[in-house]
């Protein structure tokens, strides 16, 4: 029950969040469905905190926004502490695909990397058309599971153990095998 109210609270500061970031720039719905490619539609429910947003649509907002998933979130979050016990890292789950992501080391003043935990289910796939930050650099680290990543169109299979380093410019494809999830770690620097 808690967890649901922690969940529904984020979901209501990511909304006040996307909206404060739209009037910010003074984009009406219209507009901000034009430049991001989300329906007006959608853009206005999750704005009223009325659906939760999928792996894809962050993706699309952050590139339209010109930041970095993590930091979308992030700034939604309220001040990041030093020290961040498991308990108070922000988890965030894609409702369409069960995608999991744990803020581990959420971005912060002063410090420009960040860790992201991430768990994708068996038989699963989310596609970004773009970075959100051209040239960002990731570090992916394959913890348990098989992980098929596609990065500008070049596909790596990962396996335990493994890590792919990379600049980000272009679409990224993840995809887990149907009898396999994957559970990673992803360096942003």
């Amino acid at each position: 029950m808690e967890n649901d109210s922690i969940e529904a609270d984020l979901d209501s500061r990511i909304a006040a969040h996307l909206k404060g970031l739209r009037i910010a720039r003074g984009w009406s719905l219209d507009e901000l469905a034009n430049r991001s490619g989300i329906s007006r539609a959608t853009l206005s429910r999750l704005e009223n905190a009325e659906t939760s947003a999928t792996a894809s649509t962050l993706g699309k907002l952050a590139a339209t926004y010109g930041i970095t998933i993590s930091r979308l979130l992030h700034l939604a979050e309220r001040q990041v502490d030093v020290f961040l016990p498991r308990s108070r890292q922000p988890v965030w789950q894609d409702p369409s695909s069960g995608f999991e992501r744990r803020l581990v080391s959420p971005p912060s003043d002063g410090l420009s990397g960040e860790v992201v935990e991430a768990r994708l289910p068996a038989g699963r796939r989310i596609a970004y058309d773009g970075p959100a930050k051209q040239g960002h650099e990731h570090h992916l680290v394959l913890i348990e599971g098989r992980l098929h990543l596609t990065v500008e169109g070049i596909r790596h299979d990962l396996g335990p153990g493994d890590c792919l380093r990379y600049r980000l410019y272009g679409p990224t494809v993840f995809e887990t095998p149907p009898e396999s999830g994957a559970r990673y770690f992803l360096f942003l620097v």
